[in-house]
Order: structure tokens, then C-alpha cells, then sequence
């Protein structure tokens, strides 16, 4: 008998793990998943792509490590300066094995309301601002600002699952 997988998740969000679950059941035949919350050592609104994915790193090395899991995963989102001066939403997850490879894979990126970014530039955190400014309906972590931009149409899980799966088959299709 081949024993499962063992993944650590360097978050104990249940959106998070909810689409590391989604992956994993496309990816393994046998997994097991472990949460921890560990620090990604970066801002609490991390802001640009280098400081968004550092923290995703950093939570995949560190649950890795922890664990001593087959395969660390660290998921982080914050905002990034764009095109056309818009500041954009973004998803970065990060996998790290035990020969220390990182697989690196991003989710689709969106643009933020002005309101909301005159508050981000203020210093507030795009998950905390989205709270007060949704209807109760809207809030639901599970939607998160993507489904909150599009009415429903989307929802945080699948955008999440995206930069997991990308991130995996970094990692796979290295060797």
C-alpha cells in the first residue's frame, strides 16, 4: 500500500484550505492535509508581487518544515500597482517539497474600486474594508473581494484553487 501525501498548509483559513482540498483531490489518489498558522513575515496588507509571494514562500517553508510534510504550501493575497494606474487584487501561492524546489503559481488579478483603494493607500486591509463596505449576503469569506466585485459570479476558493494548481505543476514538472 503507497502512503498518502502529506500536505501542510501555513494557514488555518478554511477558504484556503478549501481550495488546497480541491487540488489536491485532482493531483493525489492518497492525501492528507495538515493546517498550521504560521506567520508569513510580511505586512499585513502586503503590497506588489515580490512581497505578496514572499509571504506565500515563507508560510510554505515554514509549514514544511513544522511538519515534515512531502509538500509545504503557503497561499498569500494582497494588491499590486497596474496598468492604467489601477491597483489590482492579487493571489499568490507558493509549494515547497523536501528538496527544498518551490513550485510558484499566481490566480488571476482584478481591479479594485478607487473607494477602495483611497482606503487601501490610507493604510486600511483590503479583507477588513471589503467586511464593512458588503452587505452581510457578500461578506462570506468564502466569496472574499472577487466575489464581492462580481456579485457571486466568483468566489475566493476557485481563485485560490487556481494559484494552488499552478503552483503544483510548477513544482511536478520540474522532476
Amino acid at each position: 500500500m503507497v502512503a498518502p501525501v502529506r500536505l501542510a498548509l501555513g494557514s488555518t483559513s478554511p477558504v484556503k484550505r478549501a481550495a488546497v482540498e480541491q487540488v489536491a483531490a485532482w493531483l493525489f489518489a492518497e492525501w492528507q492535509l495538515e493546517t498550521l498558522e504560521v506567520p508569513s513575515g510580511v505586512a499585513p496588507q502586503p503590497w506588489g508581487d515580490e512581497e505578496t509571494a514572499r509571504g506565500a514562500w515563507q508560510r510554505a517553508r515554514r509549514a514544511r518544515e513544522l511538519t515534515g510534510a512531502d509538500y509545504g504550501i503557503g497561499i498569500e493575497s494582497g494588491v499590486v500597482e497596474g496598468p492604467f494606474g489601477r491597483v489590482y487584487a492579487v493571489s499568490w501561492a507558493v509549494v515547497a517539497d523536501r528538496q527544498e524546489r518551490l513550485g510558484i503559481g499566481g490566480a488571476e488579478r482584478f481591479s479594485l474600486p478607487e473607494t477602495v483603494v483611497a482606503r487601501l493607500r490610507a493604510g486600511e486591509e483590503l479583507g477588513r474594508l471589503l467586511e464593512t463596505l458588503a452587505s452581510s449576503e457578500e461578506a462570506r469569506p468564502e466569496l472574499g473581494a472577487v466575489g464581492i466585485i462580481t456579485g457571486g459570479r466568483r468566489n475566493r476558493v476557485d481563485l485560490l484553487a487556481v494559484a494552488v494548481l499552478h503552483a503544483f505543476v510548477d513544482l511536478l514538472r520540474q522532476g
